[in-house]
């Protein structure tokens, strides 16, 4: 396995975390719980921006 294939397959697990936490919090807003899914979304960002940087330092298309 190359050094790209790895960069790619944790910056694919890195958005799905990502795409799993949001979708959760958005999904408890939804739902009727607002300050959990609110409060959900902090480390939502988080894991975001995470991958959003990972991706960006390593050269990769979105």
């Amino acid at each position: 396995m190359s050094l790209a294939d790895k960069d790619r397959q944790v910056a694919r697990k890195k958005g799905i975390l990502a795409g799993a936490a949001t979708a959760g919090s958005v999904a408890l807003i939804v739902v009727g719980s607002v300050p959990l899914g609110i409060i959900g979304l902090i480390p939502s960002a988080l894991l975001v921006k995470n991958w959003f940087m990972y991706r960006a330092k390593r050269g990769m298309r979105f």
